[in-house]
């Protein structure tokens, strides 16, 4: 059976968006940092970062994410909205948004299709899996998505990006998962974030 996996960019105080997120700002305001590492991993020293970053998705057979992950809009479908990522998606793989609101597939460039689930975090992890074909398959986000499949017992693996900055403000990750308990697997530091790889156990 696929293994499930996650990984985020985190704030020391454990942010992993800012607040006032919008189309303008998709991560939220003040949260350049957590993300601008990966667009710096051709840079003289940031070999770790690259190494790591292509090794999370080189096996990744489907992902799943979160309405908010997928676009800033709420209520019925906007049919223009195509995602954040222009015509070919990052994903190049099967990806099942969760949303309250039905919509048919959409196919992109580059072998992703968007595939729209009405009926909860189970059924669009079995759709993934069945997707996948037994390789690895990747809750894309946002925090709040990770969130409910840790807390369902439905992650296995969980990488955090931890950048050095204090957001102060936005949306955590871990908020109400007391009592959770993961198993450190590695560290993997760089110039400007340090990975942490952790098992889920169940």
């Amino acid at each position: 059976m696929s293994i499930v996996t996650a990984n985020l960019a985190m704030s020391l105080d454990g942010f992993t968006a800012g607040p006032d997120q919008s189309a303008e700002r998709p991560f939220g305001t003040g949260a350049d940092a957590l993300t601008a590492w990966m667009f710096e991993t051709d840079r003289p020293g940031r070999e770790a970062d690259r190494e790591l970053l292509a090794a999370l998705h080189a096996e990744t057979g489907a992902h799943v994410m979160g309405r908010n992950m997928f676009g800033p809009g709420r209520g019925e479908w906007d049919p223009d909205w195509t995602g954040w990522w222009g015509p070919e998606p990052p994903y190049h793989a099967p990806v099942f948004v969760l949303t309250h609101h039905e919509r048919v597939p959409l196919p992109m460039q580059g072998g992703t299709t968007f595939t729209f689930v009405t009926d909860g975090i189970g059924s669009a992890l079995q759709q993934a899996r069945e997707a996948a074909r037994g390789r690895p398959v990747e809750i894309a986000g946002g925090a709040a998505t990770v969130r409910q499949y840790l807390e369902a017992g439905l992650l296995d693996e969980l990488v955090l990006h931890v950048v050095p900055v204090v957001l102060g403000a936005g949306e955590r990750l871990l908020d109400g998962l007391g009592g959770l308990v993961m198993e450190p697997v590695e560290v993997t530091a760089s110039p400007t974030v340090t990975h942490l790889r952790y098992r889920v156990p169940h």
